[in-house]
């Protein structure tokens, strides 16, 4: 039984029961909870799939037709009914997740677990979290078929909840003892929200700031140039632009604002981004493009995604939901298909904010004192008093930083500026993309994406390929938010946006295909200001050197890369710093460790000992390189890797390879010593203890339930290579969140894969069943059915029906 490792778990840590009808600390209401009728026996049991459900508001019945992977094919006849049955559905398969990540997104965890997460809550308050998703239902309201198809999906939401009785309700509400409440539209825009947030909340503006400060300008350039020339741009390096009429914004004349922060909030995993690629048929085995995607996230139970088929008789889509959002996301139809990646594009700002010293309700701003607006946040806490948190906003955006949260003095304050704040209806965008026919519905899909900007690459049947860089993108000037910006003056807003048309983009290239991995967009002869900060220096190239030669590509190379292990990073250092070493300088244990070293192909797959040796030698190099950035009550960003490999190269001798605590003065020869050293002494001390270091158990990837609390509910020592900076960008619970590629042929044929699987019950056999087989580079063939009358693949059917 499932449940029964966690059951014994859970009794081990309860000493007393006297809590039976109770919750205490971080354990349920036992009775409860172990109530044979309704407690967490009832979701022993997989999903109902078959026979008929009665739903408010249908106008004609739906069909859903189950496969064996428990993958749903909807059959509507309107789309109002479809997204009604995708919210049931998604409810039904999903619901605790889906619910639990709007909580987190909107700042609401301490409702459900109490005090502990009182601090993330006021984070994501004063990120202005909510009041993105209030801006961006605004903007979905102006559009009524946007609006009206947002309000069925809440209604079959709802339905399923409505529906529920106590013995189904799932597990994880059980356990933390709270129950479901309604779905409304504001929870789908949270969740588009907390995407937005994870893909674009990577910015460095304030440790830049304090680095500036702390080393001056000519180093600050020196570490942190503004054009890192690491080639194999998204869009092809001397595109032509011309065609771009609208200047740059002027750089005004005005300083950058003085100012220095010790801490800054939590913020989401920098690797955060994905892979795409679309070859033309020139290149392809059938003549057919093929198209590939696979977004790179955290490894989650229940899984980020969840596959749905949804079809009317106008269109018919495929691919990867996100549970709380309408359509699919990363996918095909019959015409075209799409999917996405990081852009890294800066669209985060922060702006020092100046108060009036009388009672801080006004600020400076074009030398007068304007009003701020006060945000009353009320943050109810489980078993105590709600805490109230008072956030100001200025024009720009959240007072985030200030004498009541995180900030330095009593009358200065640090605004958020995001372009998440300002609305938007990319929910359009999705719903568009599902029908879409051609490249030019493609292009008039984006249109409606504010943010994060991404990478959109496209395939159709006719023929074409294409990539576009969208998002609302502001026109900076040179250097406009590398530092903390001055919110007195008008000078430093942002004075305008780029259209969409000068937008990076791409079609049907000469080279043959399309690819993006979250690397700069452009070359430098791209005329608006592109921030040089967190862009990826490695897969990109590995990609594209992959696709340049004079061959035909078909669906075993497209697998084959995805799953590519090979260590670019590793191969562009590793021979310098292997070379450097002396047998001299070296004892047994640290020379029999070289020999490994040496033997290894750049290759992280799982049995090599390589990965983990360098793995571990690059991180000691890497900090002791940067030990100058070391620094208590400070925040700070350490260098790139690829500018910190370019100053191992070609400054071996610069005063920032000297140890600071040493006396004497180190060179990089040095540094590669005594990391080596450092390694040997590290993994052979990891081996007394856990055994062989090969790179499946030392890198020990695993799947943790959201709730990271659970073991029981997780899965760990999953075996898959990879790591960061490489095709198969698999970490220790970071990675390729879906995997897709699709042949351009007519009806298009694809497969599909992800850590997870399509139940959110941990009592599923369909809770966790492809993970093995994402592991093993495997994928599951995605049955695209084109009518409902095609059941050769279906295990069930259930009908929705109206009452």
């Amino acid at each position: 039984m499932k449940y029964l490792k966690f059951i014994l778990s859970l009794l081990l840590t309860t000493a007393v029961f006297y809590g039976l009808d109770n919750k205490f600390g971080a354990i349920p209401p036992i009775g409860k909870f172990l109530n044979p009728y309704s407690g967490i026996w009832q979701n022993e049991t997989d999903e109902t799939i078959d026979g008929s459900v009665v739903m408010n508001g249908l106008k004609e019945e739906v069909i859903i037709h189950y496969d064996a992977q428990l993958i749903p094919h909807l059959f509507a006849q309107n789309d109002i009914d479809l997204y009604r049955a995708q919210g049931y559905i998604t409810a039904k398969h999903r619901l605790w997740q889906m619910e639990f990540q709007t909580h987190g997104a909107a700042g609401r965890i301490s409702e459900i677990v109490g005090k502990a997460a009182l601090n993330y809550d006021r984070q994501e308050r004063r990120k202005g979290m909510g009041y993105g998703a209030e801006q961006a239902i605004a903007k979905m309201q102006e559009d009524p078929e946007t609006a009206q198809f947002i309000e069925a999906y809440a209604e079959g939401v709802n339905d399923y909840i409505n529906q529920l009785q106590a013995k189904d309700i799932p597990v994880e509400y059980k356990l933390l003892d709270y129950k479901p409440e309604p779905w409304n539209a504001k929870k789908t825009a949270l969740l588009l929200m907390l995407m937005t947030k994870d893909l674009a909340l990577a910015e460095n503006d304030l440790e830049r700031t304090n680095a500036l400060r702390i080393f001056g300008k000519e180093r600050f350039d020196f570490l942190f140039p503004d054009y890192i020339n690491s080639g194999d741009p998204v869009i092809p390096e001397n595109t032509d632009w011309s065609f771009i009429d609208l200047p740059i914004t002027e750089t005004p004349s005005s300083q950058m604002a003085l100012g220095s922060i010790s801490k800054v909030m939590e913020k989401p995993d920098p690797d955060n981004g994905s892979n795409n690629w679309a070859v033309s048929g020139d290149k392809s085995y059938s003549g057919n493009p093929i198209l590939a995607n696979d977004p790179h996230l955290s490894l989650r139970l229940p899984s980020i995604w969840f596959m749905m088929q949804l079809s009317t008789p106008e269109h018919n889509a495929f691919g990867a939901t996100l549970p709380g959002a309408l359509g699919v996301i990363s996918g095909f139809n019959n015409h075209i298909s799409w999917g996405e990646t990081n852009a890294r594009r800066d669209l985060v700002d922060w702006y020092k904010i100046e108060f009036n010293e009388e009672d801080q309700s006004k600020y400076k701003y074009d030398g007068q004192w304007k009003d701020v607006i006060y945000r009353i946040e009320e943050i109810k806490i489980r078993g105590e008093q709600s805490f109230i948190d008072t956030v100001r906003y200025t024009h720009h955006g959240p007072v985030t930083y200030d004498q009541n949260f995180m900030g330095n003095g009593n009358y200065t304050g640090f605004a958020m500026k995001w372009i998440g704040h300002m609305g938007g209806n990319n929910q359009r965008t999705f719903l568009e993309l599902n029908k879409s026919k051609n490249y030019d519905d493609y292009v008039n899909a984006l249109s409606y994406f504010t943010a994060p900007a991404q990478n959109f690459v496209f395939a159709s049947t006719e023929g074409d390929i294409a990539l576009w860089v969208q998002g609302k993108i502001p026109n900076k000037w040179i250097g406009q938010g590398k530092f903390l910006l001055d919110g007195s003056n008008p000078e430093h807003d942002w004075q305008g946006f780029v259209p969409q048309s000068f937008n990076p983009h791409t079609k049907n290239p000469e080279r043959g295909f399309v690819s993006s991995a979250n690397q700069r967009p452009v070359d430098d002869q791209y005329p608006y200001y592109v921030l040089e900060d967190w862009y990826e220096t490695n897969r990109n190239r590995v990609i594209n050197d992959f696709f340049r030669p004079d061959k035909k590509f078909d669906i075993q190379d497209f697998k084959d890369l995805h799953n590519n292990n090979y260590n670019l990073k590793a191969a562009e250092i590793l021979p310098e710093m292997i070379a450097s070493l002396n047998d001299t300088d070296l004892n047994n244990e640290e020379l029999k460790m070289l020999e490994e070293i040496k033997a290894w192909n750049y290759m992280n797959d799982i049995q090599e000992v390589g990965p983990s040796i360098w793995i571990s030698w690059w991180w000691r190099l890497y900090n002791l390189l940067w030990d100058e950035f070391d620094l208590k009550d400070v925040a700070i960003r350490k260098p790139a890797s690829f500018h910190t490999i370019a100053l191992l190269k070609n400054n071996a001798s610069d005063v920032f390879m000297d140890i600071k605590e040493t006396p004497k003065t180190e060179s990089a020869k040095d540094l590669y010593l005594i990391s080596f050293k450092e390694t040997v002494e590290a993994l052979t001390k990891w081996k007394a203890e856990n055994g062989d270091y090969n790179w499946n158990a030392y890198k020990a990837t695993h799947v943790d339930h959201l709730l990271q609390g659970l073991p029981a509910f997780s899965r760990f020592n999953v075996p898959i290579g990879g790591g960061s900076g490489i095709v198969n960008a698999t970490k220790e619970d970071h990675g390729p969140s879906w995997r897709m590629i699709v042949e351009m042929s007519s009806p298009p044929k694809a497969l599909g894969i992800y850590p997870g699987g399509q139940s959110g019950n941990p009592g599923s056999k369909h809770y966790d069943d492809f993970i093995d087989v994402w592991a093993a580079g495997e994928y599951h063939e995605l049955n695209f059915m084109q009518s409902e009358e095609q059941t050769q693949a279906v295990i069930a059917t259930q009908t929705l029906i109206s009452n």
